[in-house]
């Protein structure tokens, strides 16, 4: 915004320039002041909370506290972490009074999404957001916690964390790139891993670049479908400009990631951005077309972003895969398209 009043102070207001041919020339800030978590260390309690959909035996959970124990974390978990409501994991009430209990709980230094599901977005009007900005703590899940992630930011200012599920699987890459940003407090550098497999080439994670170059922007996104199903509510970011949107989904049909791409369009996100990057659609197929054929993931990307003429690239390693980076929504970023890499400016956590 400041940025926008800026151009018509000037009397640039009226010129058909595009924004992010602007980038250069002017500093880059985002939508508003930003607060940041304290890193992670050995000891600390993690809680754990289920605000989507329930798990209904009793491995997942022993498997992700002895997994976040094994990190030198002690773990707590919720008061209806084992519930179930239908799919749910407890009534809007239970899950989302489990939630803010965690954020008021002194003993607790981080919060993470026992799996992501559906139905977070039921709790956004039942969360206690003055709280949740009173006491700055990790928060980190991915999916359905999409719709968490992108209303804390928009009430609080607070730097949130796209990442695994306490049920994900923790390898040595996921482990690794959790432990660098909250753990070392890194500016960490986001590549796909480039082993060939004894192949004359790399043929696994490749990077498309969709358009080339680079944009410096805060980085903010995550599930494509649930981002666009809370667009126009009051739990929604508004101001795009100057971020580098990134995105993954699953389970997606090609026509349906056309319409969200649509959606996106024609509410003026994508006219705002800097930056745009795709990471995995994970099970995503051509179905529902009717026998008349279908476009591409890559026809559908290409349609909506090469006009803009911003650095844009996918398969990034985000999304429903083992092998995921984990990634601060609200830090400042340097992406660059021709490599498919994109680089924090500073830390994520204090």
């Amino acid at each position: 915004m400041q940025r926008r009043n800026f151009l018509r102070n000037v009397g640039l207001g009226s010129l058909a320039i595009p924004l992010h041919s602007l980038a250069s020339s002017f500093p880059v800030t985002g939508l508003q002041d930003v607060s940041k978590p304290k890193r992670l260390v050995v000891g600390d309690t993690i809680g754990i909370v289920s605000p989507a959909g329930a798990i209904y035996e009793s491995e997942p959970y022993e498997i992700a506290i002895e997994s976040l124990q094994a990190m030198g974390l002690k773990v707590k978990l919720g008061e209806f972490v084992r519930t179930r409501h239908g799919h749910l994991a407890g009534t809007d009430e239970q899950r989302a009074a489990e939630f803010n209990d965690m954020w008021r709980d002194p003993e607790v230094d981080a919060i993470i999404c026992l799996r992501g599901g559906s139905g977070a977005a039921r709790i956004l009007p039942l969360l206690d957001y003055e709280e949740i900005k009173k006491n700055p703590k990790i928060f980190i899940g991915y999916s359905d916690i999409t719709a968490l992630h992108l209303a804390i930011y928009k009430k609080t200012g607070l730097v949130t964390f796209h990442g695994p599920l306490a049920t994900s699987t923790w390898n040595s890459f996921a482990v690794d790139h959790f432990k660098d940003l909250l753990f070392n407090a890194e500016a960490v550098a986001y590549s796909n891993p480039t082993e060939k497999g004894g192949m004359l080439t790399q043929t696994k994670n490749r990077i498309r670049t969709i358009t080339p170059g680079t944009a410096t922007g805060e980085l903010l996104g995550g599930n494509l479908s649930v981002l666009t199903n809370i667009m126009g509510t009051p739990y929604f970011p508004t101001d795009w400009q100057n971020k580098i949107l990134y995105l993954e989904d699953v389970g997606e049909q090609i026509y349906a990631v056309d319409r969200m791409m649509s959606q996106l369009q024609l509410g003026g996100v994508l006219e705002q951005i800097s930056g745009f990057i795709f990471g995995k659609c994970s099970d995503c197929d051509p179905g529902g077309a009717g026998g008349y054929g279908s476009l591409t993931l890559e026809e559908v990307l290409d349609h909506y972003l090469k006009p803009l003429k911003i650095p844009a690239f996918s398969g990034s390693m985000i999304g429903h895969i083992s092998d995921n980076f984990t990634i601060p929504n609200g830090i400042q970023a340097k992406m660059n398209a021709n490599d498919g890499t994109f680089t924090l400016l500073n830390p994520a956590v204090r």
